[in-house]
């Protein structure tokens, strides 16, 4: 039986590797930009780095900026409108997860007019086309958008997180810039930095994972748990340039093997409550590895995590200590950098857990996880993480 990886065509990595977009530009004979990113990066004069080298270059370009926290089929539907207005032949997207994600739906419904809808989008797609090209350059160090063949829009509607599993979707390039991450704000950072972890722990322990994705993994842990304090507290240079490749690291395990129910269960709280998607992940990951740690298998996947981020002696130690010293650690690293609210202080109501299993159960990450679970198992889970 063979096993497939998807990776991305090429990268760039490092403090000022933004210049190499518009090298790449004019290699490939682009000719206009369509630069997507949010108002808030704009106002923030971090777009306008990206833009600089843009200009510099005298290469043209429209930007298009109508994006939310938590994207919404609007902002893919206007943007698609708006680049088939600017006559463009390129993405730019420069921003967190929203706004690559939001440009991957564009690139996608850009060269798929018959998805246009969005909405079929959702779960594993067979979109015919190659999307339109797409160029990358995350601002935070946490979703892994840039090298990954999924992407995640809100259906506003129905309350839900449309999570778009397409091959056809990854950027031809990514360029990680440490310097367009280092003007994050703390909380953001912190988010962020936790959704890398949250990605690479249940890419690690996915019913799918293999040897090439605990490869990926197993780096982006010991590397997520020894730099993100530092780049979130003290702002280190090298930390956050650590942190920027550390996401990367585990975006290209968990793209090809899936993730699980922590992701299952942050989509709704996003969907519902507008809970920023790091945060939602931080709040759930020690209440949901308490639970996947039960399997034997996974409480062992745990021990090899522990050995290798300064526990030898977890070698030693029987499961259930296994399982509270995994989730302890867990839990003092998402204090060190700030997180310690609950689901209760994003409106969380328990008259709404019902709700919320019973779309946890439809969202396409669940199949993954290494437990199975049901629909009272996630109303308990949503409890718990009151």
């Amino acid at each position: 039986m063979s096993t497939k990886f998807v990776l991305n065509e090429t990268s760039y990595f490092g403090k000022g590797a933004r210049e190499e977009l518009a090298v790449e530009i004019e290699k490939r004979g682009f000719k206009k930009i369509f630069l997507v990113s949010d108002k808030s990066l704009v106002e923030a004069g971090v777009t306008a780095k990206v833009e600089e080298v843009l200009n510099n270059s005298n290469i043209a370009y429209d930007l298009y900026d109508e994006i939310k926290p938590n994207p919404t089929i609007k902002n893919v539907l206007d943007g698609v409108e708006a680049c088939r207005n600017s006559g463009a032949d390129l993405i730019v997207a420069v921003g967190g997860g929203s706004s690559i994600d939001t440009a991957k739906g564009i690139s996608i419904i850009m060269t798929n007019p018959e998805r246009s809808d969005v909405k079929s989008l959702n779960g594993a797609s067979n979109t015919i086309n190659r999307g339109m090209p797409l160029i990358a350059l995350p601002t935070t160090a946490g979703t892994a958008a840039e090298v990954t063949i999924n992407y995640v829009i809100t259906d506003e509607e129905a309350e839900i997180k449309m999570v778009c599993v397409d091959p056809n979707d990854i950027p031809i390039i990514a360029i990680v810039d440490s310097e367009l991450m280092a003007s994050m704000p703390k909380s953001l950072a912190a988010a962020t930095g936790m959704d890398a972890l949250t990605h690479a722990v249940e890419g690690y322990i996915t019913k799918a994972h293999n040897e090439m994705s605990d490869m990926f993994h197993m780096k982006a842990i010991k590397m997520i748990f020894k730099y993100l304090a530092s780049a979130v507290n003290e702002k280190d240079p090298e930390a956050i340039e650590m942190m920027g490749l550390a996401q990367y690291i585990a975006g290209m395990g968990f793209s090809n093997v899936g993730l699980g129910i922590v992701h299952s269960m942050a989509h709704q709280l996003g969907a519902v409550y507008d809970t920023p998607h790091g945060i939602a992940n931080a709040m759930l990951l020690p209440t949901v590895m308490r639970f996947n740690g039960e399997d034997p298998a996974t409480a062992q996947r745990f021990r090899e995590i522990l050995i290798n981020i300064g526990r030898p002696d977890a070698k030693d130690l029987n499961d259930q200590d296994v399982i509270n010293t995994f989730v302890w650690m867990i839990s003092e690293l998402s204090k060190a950098v700030g997180i310690t609210t609950t689901i209760k202080d994003y409106g969380a109501k328990e008259e709404d857990f019902e709700m919320l299993a019973e779309k946890a159960m439809n969202d396409p990450c669940k199949p993954g996880n290494p437990r199975d679970v049901s629909k009272e198992d996630f109303i308990e889970l949503f409890g718990k993480a009151m």
